[in-house]
């Protein structure tokens, strides 16, 4: 029998992304990523497309014209509730900050896309999973508050587990506080567009998420309100394939388009000038240079 040779034997496993700092596995096809060039595909596997969870300040960087005036940027979340745990909630959350490099879930504030002047809101499933607490809520209301005050069109970026346990009822609050805002925002004829990414469930999607006159999905991504085994062991049943996939809720009527992440930037700034065209708010739109 041939012997291994040294440089085999030396090989161990592949390395996963929690042991080697330098490469990613791709969860879709396994596809071992060096971590520069998947930053350089916008954090999409060369291989499969697979979209990987994009942070919140670069998704900012991809679709926003390079300006952006943050609002809201000082809200903390305290600990109404005094939430007792192994970990209590401050350190929960003191951890996700230092993680994200964000003081909250969501960052918003204002920018243009394609010289079209808008307000933007965008969550990070790396704080807390994306929950929405006090603050979410808060400055989700404020974004859609001051869009309507600037006659600017709204749009927001989610990602998210649901509404935040360790506030709870606080928590949920967010949902009617949230559609509330958007109903007041859509009554002035301005235009709201939600973009759904990796993943959106829970309380988001219940809410504000699937409230846009217009509704965007990433390619990919997971999107609906329960876990599909929570629905599982509701009701019983053997669930369609690739349910709750974007492209499922796209096949049926549940989001008006699904989008690949390379070219978002250019899909939301096409749906934006069709509302503005279409007698939504009384924005000026610059058309772009190339046009």
């Amino acid at each position: 029998m041939t012997p291994t040779p040294n440089w085999l034997r030396r090989r161990g496993a592949k390395p996963q992304p929690a042991d080697d700092k330098l490469w990613e596995i791709c969860p879709s096809c396994g596809e071992r990523i060096y971590i520069k060039d998947l930053d350089a595909q916008q954090r999409v596997c060369p291989k499969c497309g697979h979209h990987f969870r994009l942070p919140a300040l670069d998704r900012i960087a991809l679709l926003a014209d390079g300006d952006f005036d943050e609002i809201g940027e000082n809200l903390v979340t305290g600990d109404p509730l005094q939430w007792s745990d192994r970990v209590p909630y401050r350190e929960k959350t003191q951890g996700d900050r230092t993680k994200s490099g964000l003081l909250e879930a969501i960052v918003a504030g204002f920018c243009t896309v394609e010289q079209i002047p808008i307000g933007l809101g965008v969550m990070d499933f790396n704080f807390r999973g994306g929950t929405m607490g006090g603050v979410v809520g808060e400055k989700v209301t404020l974004l859609v508050e001051e869009c309507a005050r600037r006659r600017v069109p709204c749009v927001i970026v989610t990602s998210s587990g649901g509404a935040r346990m360790e506030e709870g009822m606080i928590g949920l609050m967010q949902l009617a506080k949230t559609s509330g805002a958007v109903e007041r925002f859509g009554a002035l004829g301005l235009p709201l567009v939600t973009i759904l990414t990796d993943p959106t469930t829970g309380g988001v999607s219940a809410s504000f998420g699937f409230q846009g006159d217009v509704v965007i999905a990433e390619s990919g991504a997971a999107i609906g309100f329960a876990g599909r085994r929570v629905i599982d062991q509701t009701i019983r049943q053997k669930l369609p394939e690739g349910f709750q996939t974007a492209e499922f809720l796209l096949e049926h009527g549940q989001v008006d388009m699904v989008v690949r992440r390379s070219d978002m930037k250019a899909a939301l700034a096409s749906v934006l000038r069709f509302l503005i065209a279409k007698g939504y708010g009384a924005v000026d739109v610059a058309r772009p240079k190339s046009a």
